[in-house]
């Protein structure tokens, strides 16, 4: 998409003349909706919305958008967004050894895919510098030693603080096999992207394919989830799976979800960038 954009998200109590007010805002204004998108949770009682406006249709900027809209929102108890596709969102990538889920998104953001900048690539290890410096990205390493738990704490708080430096909009854990404090989990809520190697929430944890090989299972799959101070219990955003047989070994279950992990990571954090998933609770509402 090289139309500039605003993208409005919002979610509030469920009510009539909810679309017509945000419509009718938009209409007032000369403005051209190009996407919407609805969707009502009856348990939740809850509106979602997203709309994709041409920017050049509104007689405003971004900044003033969000300053007229702000009565509306407070009328309908909204929570609610306005991006710009003129202003890239801020990629932060941490990652341990495995460079599958790495390789493919700086594919992916060097062929243009994948719209965003990456201020640096964070990791416990050295070995994937040179590949990620050949890609021009500066890569940051932060020593975690596996028994010092005042070391690991201190190596977290410089993680944090990197992140807010160079405000990161989103962190994404491309198989980043480190815990993370509950404090940053919390300090970044619905921002903290993660791919988890199972189709959860079946084997959370550690080793899900060996887990899955032990319970005899005919699918397996991955898993793109946002990240809470509970291990791998976040809200879902992407999900896939692929078929298997009792001939096939822990190590073919490894290889095959490989395939599977970037391509649900790519797809999830796409739908994140594009500001298409609201979080209703413990669930997500996904505008594909």
């Amino acid at each position: 998409m090289t139309e500039h954009r605003y993208t409005l998200t919002l979610s509030c109590p469920d009510r009539v003349g909810i679309v017509a007010a945000v419509s009718g805002f938009v209409a007032q204004h000369g403005g051209w909706i190009v996407e919407a998108s609805y969707h009502t949770d009856p348990e939740a009682q809850r509106f979602f919305m997203r709309h994709e406006l041409r920017a050049d249709s509104m007689p405003f900027d971004a900044d003033e958008f969000r300053r007229r809209f702000t009565p509306l929102a407070q009328e309908f108890g909204m929570s609610w967004q306005l991006s710009d596709s003129a202003v890239r969102k801020r990629l932060v990538i941490l990652v341990s050894r495995q460079d599958h889920c790495l390789a493919d998104l700086l594919h992916r953001w060097r062929s243009g895919e994948l719209p965003v900048d990456i201020p640096y690539v964070i990791s416990n290890h050295e070995d994937l510098r040179s590949f990620v410096e050949w890609h021009g990205i500066p890569f940051i390493h932060v020593d975690m030693p596996g028994n010092d738990a005042i070391a690991k704490a201190a190596a977290f708080d410089k993680i944090a603080g990197l992140i807010g430096e160079h405000r990161g909009d989103c962190v994404v854990l491309a198989r980043f096999m480190q815990i993370l404090p509950a404090s940053l989990c919390q300090r970044y809520p619905g921002r903290i992207i993660n791919i988890h190697h199972s189709f959860l929430p079946s084997f959370a944890g550690a080793k899900p394919y060996h887990q899955a090989y032990q319970r005899g299972v005919k699918l397996i799959g991955a898993t793109c989830h946002y990240v809470t101070d509970e291990l791998d219990a976040g809200q879902i955003i992407e999900q896939d799976t692929v078929r298997i047989d009792h001939g096939d070994t822990v190590e073919d279950l490894v290889r095959y979800g490989r395939d599977i992990e970037k391509t649900v990571l790519s797809r999830g954090l796409r739908y994140h960038v594009e500001d298409r998933v609201l979080v209703c609770g413990s669930k997500t509402i996904v505008f594909r």
